[in-house]
């Protein structure tokens, strides 16, 4: 199988948007919209969808919200394969639950955060993950170092797939050397693309997958970009890159999902608000975000 080839074998491969949440004005979930969001970004080029991430805002969800939220994510992908849920949560018995319910609704994989309530050491995430893994659905980590303050080195990640926890990981440390270090010790372990904004460096380095948030806003560019860079194929990747950074960098920022949903709003697609304790972006952060949204649209990304 080709890096940029999806199949149900492996859905966590090929590019998974982790989703923003459709809010109304009242804050309340627009189900409609969502399923309508997950649909078109299939229709355009991507290849499945991670709801229930940060970039949903699922830590602002009531259960029934982030229950109902998968339900209409695989609904309207019309095969639960290509739905990964964010199933992180503050201990690991709900972090189980929540995977429990992935299976149940038929998903092909889910996304799992270390321990996030305090520092755990490799004894306890190692054991996060296998209670997690006991759901049956495969499980794939997510390497977020400065929001858990756990980080899943590449020494760590072989233990978790020796262990049978893991089948891959969304690695968001910004350190693109890693790759080479878990292609080594895992060389099994398939490596997803965590952030935007390293993108093409973490494909060229044998990335077979890219956990993604701006093609909320331009899914067709995206998905270009990535085909491009799986496939080596720089002259088509390079200039798009560098068309699309101004605006990929956001994404490890604190303010990413304000911004990619800004940008949204601006490209032509829904957006909307976030709920509380994000705020709308304004002053500096808002004008350079709504500048680098205007020069893509301009440069006609979609």
């Amino acid at each position: 199988m080709t890096a940029t080839s999806w199949t149900t074998a492996r859905p966590w491969r090929g590019i998974m948007v982790a989703t923003t949440l459709p809010l109304r004005p009242d804050l309340g979930v627009d189900y409609d919209a969502y399923a309508e969001h997950v649909r078109f970004l299939l229709a355009h080029g991507c290849d499945g969808v991670v709801p229930n991430g940060s970039l949903g805002e699922y830590q602002t969800l009531t259960d029934e919200e982030r229950d109902r939220v998968v339900r209409t994510a695989v609904e309207a992908a019309g095969d639960g394969a290509r739905v990964m849920p964010g199933v992180a949560a503050y201990g690991s018995a709900e972090a189980r639950r929540w995977a429990d319910r992935a299976a149940e609704a038929g998903c092909g994989s889910v996304l799992l955060l270390p321990p996030n309530t305090y520092r755990a050491d490799e004894h306890a995430v190692r054991a996060h993950y296998a209670e997690v893994a006991a759901a049956g659905v495969p499980v794939v980590a997510y390497n977020n170092p400065f929001d858990t303050k756990v980080d899943l080195v590449p020494a760590l990640l072989a233990h978790l797939h020796g262990d049978g926890s893991i089948v891959a990981v969304k690695e968001f440390s910004g350190d693109v050397r890693r790759a080479y270090e878990i292609a080594e010790l895992a060389p099994e372990l398939d490596l997803l693309v965590g952030a935007d904004d390293v993108l093409l460096e973490l494909a060229t380095a044998g990335a077979v997958g890219w956990i993604a948030g701006f093609p909320n806003a331009f899914p067709a560019a995206c998905a270009e970009l990535y085909r491009a860079a799986v496939a080596g194929d720089l002259e088509t990747a390079l200039p798009l890159y560098r068309s699309l950074h101004p605006l990929l960098r956001w994404d490890s920022r604190t303010e990413f999902v304000q911004a990619i949903k800004l940008t949204m709003d601006l490209a032509g697609r829904h957006g909307g608000p976030t709920r509380p304790p994000r705020s709308p972006l304004t002053g500096e952060a808002g004008d350079r975000v709504r500048a680098a949204a205007g020069k893509a649209v301009a440069d006609g990304h979609r």
